[in-house]
């Protein structure tokens, strides 16, 4: 059972319901949810409590939800959420729009950011993306440039007005990436990291949030809920393919999870098509039917020169071939009845 409690009840009507809540042997674990203070526990304890509790000073509503969702289940809150990014409001998940975040899959150098970022705001992104921490399957590989990568993409934002996003993999690093950064991804191999989960909802900051490769649906939105229950509703989940038999793709993009999520959660999903097919001609079609699925956006993985990228290079579009993707998408978005986002107008200046 989750107690709602109205935006103006008053901290003595709040222990009130909380004392109520303990007389009936009920143990009320407090939460604030978009700035409303929500009481959840465990079990009921009947209809006749509910109806006292909805009749209570300061209570909006009582919501029973079965199952282990909670804060993110329709039923707690049935209208979609939006979650918005950047001073003008361009990058906005949720809703009626479909928002697209490009990039490249790691921050390399000033010169690659640049080519990188100044095609994709030219098809239209939305959102930058750029990894600054990369935590790799190999401890040989390119694992980011940590802080100063961190710098790059905050000289991008602030060349181009956009917000951006990227990735952190440690608790302790969440207060550093969260001041240089719009929004926290959390990556598949990170989405049961429950310690990671808390401190990113208690950033303040927007999470993205992925499917951990083997998770299930259910896994997925409880990880979120870890975010919320946080005080933090700004979530977005972003499916990135599952593991599976099949070895002809990276990963198998499972696109019945996105229309599945929508169903069970208030909160945006976007699809990951480049990590999860891992090949560049696979992503426009998967695209294109994550658009036609219902999902809210995407997030691409972009480089202008793929063929000497640090990381994930094989599964990068050029410039070129974003371009053509956005092309292809807007009709397919509009004939599921929504808008492509509009890339906020800005000017570009060198850095």
């Amino acid at each position: 059972m989750i107690v709602v409690m109205s935006p103006q009840a008053a901290r003595e009507q709040v222990e009130s319901v909380n004392e109520l809540l303990r007389g009936s042997g009920l143990i009320p674990i407090s939460s604030t949810v978009a700035g409303v203070t929500v009481l959840i526990t465990e079990g009921t304890d009947g209809p006749d409590l509910a109806t006292v509790l909805e009749n209570a000073p300061g209570v909006d509503r009582v919501v029973v939800v079965s199952g282990s969702q909670r804060l993110t289940s329709r039923v707690f809150r049935p209208e979609d959420t939006q979650v918005t990014l950047g001073s003008a409001g361009g990058a906005v998940f949720g809703g009626t729009g479909f928002a697209v975040i490009a990039g490249p899959c790691a921050v390399e150098s000033p010169a690659q950011m640049n080519a990188v970022v100044d095609s994709v705001v030219a098809s239209g992104a939305v959102m930058l993306r750029g990894g600054a921490f990369k935590p790799r399957t190999s401890p040989y590989s390119f694992q980011g440039l940590g802080l100063a990568g961190l710098t790059l993409l905050a000289e991008q934002r602030k060349r181009t007005g956009l917000p951006v996003v990227t990735e952190v993999v440690t608790p302790g690093d969440v207060e550093s990436v969260a001041e240089e950064s719009d929004m926290l991804q959390i990556g598949a191999r990170n989405m049961q990291n429950f310690e990671l989960l808390r401190e990113a909802g208690a950033s303040g900051r927007p999470v993205l949030l992925k499917r951990g490769m083997s998770a299930t649906i259910e896994e997925w939105l409880l990880a979120a809920e870890y975010v919320l229950h946080m005080g933090n509703s700004d979530v977005v989940l972003c499916e990135r393919g599952i593991r599976s038999f099949e070895r002809g793709t990276r990963f198998t993009l499972d696109l019945s999870a996105v229309a599945e999520a929508k169903r069970l959660t208030h909160l945006p999903v976007i699809v990951d098509p480049s990590h999860s097919t891992g090949k560049p001609h696979l992503v426009a079609p998967m695209s294109l039917a994550a658009a036609a699925c219902g999902a809210d956006g995407l997030i691409v993985d972009v480089h202008t020169d793929a063929s000497n990228a640090m990381c994930d290079g094989a599964q990068a579009l050029s410039g070129e071939q974003f371009s053509t993707l956005m092309g292809r998408l807007k009709p397919v978005v509009e004939a599921v009845g929504r808008t492509l986002s509009p890339a906020v107008t800005h000017s570009l200046a060198r850095v």
